[in-house]
């Protein structure tokens, strides 16, 4: 027995939460006995399709197995006889009748949208989002999330097995938000998706400074996100960001996994294609008339990327941005990268006493430290700039900052 190609996988990750969306809109509040159906119909395809060949319609292939077996698994369960006798009012005579399994296109359409707005509910604490649309709509296994963040699996398993209970509890809908609800619950999806895809490209603990998988996951549900709303500037904001940022990547990295820092990465190693297309989605994106943070990071980021050399950056527009940025979405990061930036156009000092005034709030954040003492190293004060990059190696969450960090020190001193 052969297992599913490379392209079967590709197709059945694709097309998992559309077949779960499908089945959640026909059986609300049965999360965890969709879920599990729909589990059942992938694997059936992956048993099946590498020996019998792919089916006409795979997605209508995976809707009525996935069915099947939901009407299996309530069957099964004695004591809930009348959820199984809803289960069977609410399902097409059709599929319980044997339709064929590549019968023509479903007409219920992608849900797919309705699936992540749910998954992302402002009623689940933010790990749980994160968790659950990794589950639900990425296809990952609680392995895999948990290994990606570090955390044991049970664990894992008890924080989405404590989202879909908050999803029955509250009597959440699976549908999409009201048009009074549409720009706050996208602004919860889009805060999902970016948290995903920093946890990524940069881990918050460890000894690797990037989990690949997690960003590459995460500008997959962006893309799925543009197509299903191809015309929101943010949404194309997001994805441009994500692009522009790990088109670094491969140069991010020395051979034994060390830090390398912006201003010392080989350009060369940058992914161009990356780049040419998260610069179209930033010239498609801004002239949407209201601009929004996303937005002004990838093009942030823009400029950073097409430049040749950090001398070659064009810092004053990149300060005009940030200036943007903080009135548009005020906070400590934004104004510690305008901080940086400011400190290119005129030099450390003014630079500096901008840092005085988020030292408050950011006065035990690594990066702060790391900028500190960048700027104080510039400004002339080695021992004031080792005693910095010290804390703030002592803060960093990963194993190659930290390592970085010291070797600042050690070198600035």
């Amino acid at each position: 027995m052969t297992g599913p190609t490379a392209a079967d996988q590709d197709l059945l990750r694709t097309l998992a939460p559309q077949v779960l969306a499908v089945l959640l809109r026909r059986h609300p509040g049965a999360f965890d006995s969709c879920e599990d159906a729909v589990q059942e119909a992938l694997l059936a395809a992956a048993l099946q399709w590498p020996d019998q060949g792919r089916p006409d319609n795979p997605r209508g292939w995976l809707v009525t197995v996935a069915s099947r077996r939901l009407v299996d698994l309530v069957r099964a369960d004695r004591a809930r006889r009348e959820r199984e006798e809803r289960l069977f009012l609410a399902t097409p005579q059709s599929e319980l009748l044997g339709r064929p399994a590549d019968a023509g296109p479903e007409a219920d359409g992608d849900d797919s949208l309705a699936l992540l707005f749910l998954c992302c509910h402002p009623a689940l604490t933010a790990p749980s989002r994160i968790a659950l649309t990794l589950r639900a709509v990425g296809g990952l296994t609680t392995a895999q999330i948990a290994a990606a963040f570090l955390v044991p699996e049970a664990t894992m398993a008890q924080r989405i097995s404590r989202a879909k209970q908050t999803i029955r509890s509250s009597g959440l809908r699976f549908a999409l938000p009201g048009p009074g609800e549409t720009v706050e619950r996208l602004r919860e999806v889009l805060q999902v998706l970016y948290l995903v895809f920093n946890e990524g490209y940069t881990a918050t603990s460890g000894d690797d400074l990037t989990t690949p998988h997690l960003s590459d996951e995460a500008i997959r549900l962006t893309r799925l996100l543009h197509r299903l709303l191809p015309a929101d500037a943010e949404v194309m904001g997001l994805l441009a960001l994500m692009l522009l940022t790990d088109a670094r990547r491969p140069a991010r990295t020395g051979p034994g996994g060390e830090l390398v820092p912006l201003a010392e990465q080989d350009r060369s190693r940058w992914d161009g294609a990356a780049i040419a297309e998260g610069v179209a989605l930033v010239e498609r994106a801004l002239p949407h008339g209201r601009v929004g943070p996303y937005q002004l990071q990838a093009a942030i980021a823009a400029l950073h990327d097409e430049a040749p050399s950090v001398a070659d950056t064009d810092w004053p527009q990149i300060l005009a941005l940030y200036d943007l940025l903080v009135r548009v979405a005020p906070g400590p990061m934004p104004e510690l990268g305008r901080a940086v930036a400011l400190a290119e156009v005129t030099g450390p000092e003014l630079a500096l006493k901008e840092l005085d005034v988020l030292e408050p709030a950011l006065g035990r954040h690594h990066r702060f430290l790391a900028v500190r003492a960048e700027l104080l190293a510039r400004r002339g004060d080695p021992a004031g700039a080792a005693e910095a990059f010290r804390r703030a190696s002592a803060l960093a969450p990963s194993l190659p900052e930290r390592r970085y960090l010291a070797d600042r020190a050690r070198r600035t001193s």
